[in-house]
């Protein structure tokens, strides 16, 4: 069984059922809110979050259902989510593949917010 899958281009997904979407509708409701209310200061939106993602990786170690997903982001950094299902009679490798990507999308939400934050900052000390 080959557990180490290729390298996707950028935003495809495994699961591109509309169901399954990279930005939640949580997501999509929080950025319809945030606009509603004209709040435009600098900040990281949803779509700048995954047009920072340049590939992904996925590996399922043998023999577990513990699936690691490796973002690459477009300056070389790599970010890991996991997952893994606690009976492996629910093990599914795309939902595995899903949740391991959302687990390694939203740890880029705060190295992106540090990123604005420190270019804000250092902006306000010119």
């Amino acid at each position: 069984m080959d557990t180490l899958f290729p390298e996707l281009p950028p935003n495809t997904l495994p699961w591109n059922d509309a169901h399954m979407s990279a930005t939640s509708t949580d997501e999509q409701a929080i950025e319809q809110e945030i606009r509603a209310k004209g709040l435009d200061a600098p900040r990281i939106t949803p779509d700048h979050l995954d047009a920072t993602i340049t590939g992904e990786q996925y590996h399922v170690f043998p023999g577990t259902t513990l699936t690691v997903c490796c973002l690459t982001l477009r300056n070389g950094f790599t970010v890991t989510g996991q997952s893994a299902a606690a009976s492996r009679e629910n093990f599914d490798k795309a939902i595995g593949r899903k949740i391991a990507r959302a687990d390694a999308r939203d740890k880029i939400w705060m190295l992106e917010g540090y990123l604005l934050r420190e270019n804000l900052h250092n902006g306000e000390q010119s």
